[in-house]
């Protein structure tokens, strides 16, 4: 049994390697620039404030930390976010085997996810998105012990209410994972009645609010620039009522498309599966609630506001998705069937980083393809003929203003769009089309 249970163990680490591996490999080799998003990224974290205008304060400091320890590589920043998805793939792994106390089902759960393109293609691109996933295996992690433990352990109170904070310091979405905890709780002490009411609940709320209020000081100084940018990107200001109905269709099929790939990879390794669901199985209910509740919020978001629901908010969301599907039919799972299942899953392993590499290597008008070190190299030899100082600003937007800072030796801190005000203040400084760099 230790053996059958360490093979299983060393199969899992081989698949978290070599996911880390192909994943930073791919995109350091075929990309001549870093996505539009970590450039954003990198852009707030040369300027470190508890707030941005389009979100709050997580996303950079992880960009700005890897910086800090390897310089501008590129190879670092995708190595960041495959950290971020490998470890969040851990975490799903000790979640699936409290629930299901079976390490193959457990490896099984992970390795499904494989079959969802959150959790590959898009993966090279380190955003608020893949930032979010490892807070939120974790929150889901620490939920769980509280829920399934018969005493609440004031430890796990305190790591919750952490990485919920963390969490939502990355992407305010993430509080859809909170409120489906807070109704998972209520459930649990109002219908399961296998738990009362305990004040350490409170504790978790009141440190979760007070590690946001940096955050929310910042929010309150800045007019809830980040709040108001988020509505703005989802079309709140639009009215239109046939919106209500049209994006949480579209929603929906996205939805159907988006798990469509790893249900198929499923299906080779079930026979004859049939629905025998009890609502009063804790662990089906934990499951069902932290999987389906947060996109069931977003389905409500969208029919209530109209709003348009973008495939990329989605990415947290599907992190147990393996897990419930593995829990609901564990008893067909056919292990006879795992030499289709591991032809299917190889496919689609090999499949995504072949086709990202060949997207990124056929086209040739991407983000990834922006002359980043050439324009910087350009501005740098600009600069030096007036002037001998370090160039220690930058203003323009994140993208192209965001690149010079990361590309520039002297990493100058990028503050916002041009702005005459905040040239006056500059002692020396030159424009060049939609920047102006300068020292201060």
């Amino acid at each position: 049994m230790f053996n059958y249970r360490k093979k299983i163990i060393n199969y899992f680490y081989l698949f978290l390697i070599m996911h880390l591996f192909i994943w930073t490999l791919i995109p350091s080799v075929t990309n001549e620039n870093l996505p539009l998003d970590t450039i954003e990224a990198l852009a707030w974290g040369s300027n470190l404030d508890w707030g941005f205008s389009k979100h709050p304060p997580a996303s950079a400091f992880f960009v700005e930390l890897f910086y800090f320890i390897f310089g501008n590589q590129d190879w670092a920043f995708y190595l960041l976010s495959q950290i971020f998805v490998i470890f969040s793939f851990f975490i799903v792994f000790k979640v699936s085997d409290k629930i299901l106390e079976n390490k193959i089902y457990s490896f099984l759960s992970v390795i499904l996810l494989e079959g969802i393109y959150f959790y590959n293609f898009t993966t090279p691109e380190f955003n608020v998105n893949v930032c979010q996933l490892p807070f939120w295996s974790l929150t889901v992690f620490y939920t769980w012990k509280i829920f399934e433990g018969k005493k609440i352990n004031l430890f796990d109170i305190f790591c919750l209410a952490v990485f919920a904070a963390i969490g939502f310091l990355t992407k305010y979405l993430f509080i859809y994972l909170l409120i489906s905890i807070l109704i998972l709780f209520f459930y649990q002490i109002k219908i399961l009645k296998d738990k009362k009411f305990d004040f350490k609940y409170l504790i978790c709320i009141e440190i979760f609010f007070v590690l946001l209020i940096p955050h929310l000081i910042w929010l309150f100084n800045n007019d809830f620039i980040t709040i108001k940018y988020a509505f703005s990107r989802a079309g709140l200001g639009e009215v239109n009522y046939i919106n209500h109905l049209k994006f949480p269709f579209i929603f929906l099929i996205k939805q159907i498309l988006i798990i469509l790939p790893a249900l198929i990879l499923f299906y080779f390794a079930i026979k004859k599966p049939k629905f025998n669901l009890n609502f009063k199985d804790k662990k089906f209910i934990f499951l069902l609630i932290v999987n389906l509740i947060p996109i069931c919020l977003m389905l409500f978001t969208s029919i209530i506001s109209g709003s348009k629901i973008r495939t990329m908010w989605m990415t947290p969301f599907y992190l147990f998705s393996g897990t419930l599907l593995v829990y609901i039919f564990q008893r067909y799972i056919d292990l006879n069937n795992i030499k289709k299942f591991t032809k299917c899953f190889i496919f689609l392993f090999l499949i995504s980083p072949i086709g990202y590499a060949s997207v990124s290597i056929i086209k040739e008008d991407k983000r990834t393809d922006y002359p980043g070190k050439i324009i910087a190299d350009k501005v740098q030899k600009k600069w030096d003929t007036e002037f001998n100082d370090t160039i220690n600003v930058i203003l323009g937007d994140e993208w192209v203003a965001g690149n010079l800072s990361y590309h520039l030796k002297s990493r100058p801190a990028w503050e916002g769009k041009v702005d005459k005000a905040k040239l006056d203040s500059y002692s020396k400084y030159i424009c060049l089309d939609e920047i102006c760099i300068g020292v201060k």
